[in-house]
């Protein structure tokens, strides 16, 4: 595909080809796609997963799946946690997942017997800035943060800061409290960025040091400091 400066991409069948080699992840096949898809997704198996961390086994301490959002795929993802769990040359690594939070409490029951921890985020305390933000409210989140903070398996609650959208400070309070209620959870404060970004989000302004600060003053103030700040701003 002549649109791909590194020839990684091209058509066979009337499939979309990725060659993962010669990929130089400029992402310029995102910029052109109209729908913003990747054809570098790949669908691998169980077996197939296991076989790459083998590879890097003695390189790294665990797993994190991600996405998207990879509890859509949870028999998978439990299947492949059960089998790191059940590998005598796998078992000492930790497997996280990166999560939206909508997942049920049944479905968390699933995976939690054989998943170390989770990343959470609350992109905004109100149901109806969330709404706004997401499509979706947020009390299902507020119910997985609780749970899994329960069960000693929230390994990180997430904020995203956009500027001039979020309602974070307008309940900080709220929001002080109920993360106290936690017990002794990170909090990573993310900047948001327009990287990767369409639609509507698109036209936002990039989050700076100066809008960060502000929030985690005032987390600081209310008892919540046990903080994580960007290390990167775009």
């Amino acid at each position: 595909m002549p649109q791909c400066p590194h020839q990684a991409l091209q058509i066979v069948d009337g499939k979309v080809l990725w060659n993962a080699v010669v990929c130089e992840q400029c992402d310029t096949c995102l910029k052109m796609c109209p729908q913003h898809a990747t054809p570098m997704a790949q669908s691998m198996s169980v077996d197939e997963v296991l076989s790459h961390v083998r590879k890097a086994v003695l390189f790294i301490e665990g797993i994190t799946v991600s996405g998207g959002e990879a509890t859509t795929q949870l028999p998978f993802v439990v299947a492949l946690f059960t089998a790191i769990k059940n590998d005598p040359q796998l078992r000492h690594l930790t497997c996280l997942v990166d999560s939206n939070g909508m997942l049920s409490e049944t479905g968390w029951e699933k995976l939690l017997p054989v998943c170390d921890g989770a990343m959470l985020d609350l992109k905004a305390w109100g149901s109806e800035c969330h709404q706004h933000l997401t499509g979706r409210d947020n009390q299902q989140i507020k119910r997985s943060i609780c749970l899994l903070a329960e069960r000693g398996k929230l390994a990180e609650l997430r904020l995203l800061v956009i500027p001039d959208q979020v309602d974070y400070l307008h309940h900080i309070d709220e929001l002080a409290t109920f993360i106290k209620r936690l017990g002794d959870v990170p909090v990573r404060l993310n900047a948001f960025h327009t990287h990767g970004v369409y639609g509507e989000a698109q036209s936002w302004a990039s989050a700076t040091p100066e809008d960060v600060e502000p929030l985690a003053d005032a987390l600081k103030v209310r008892g919540v400091s046990r903080l994580i700040f960007p290390a990167l701003y775009l």
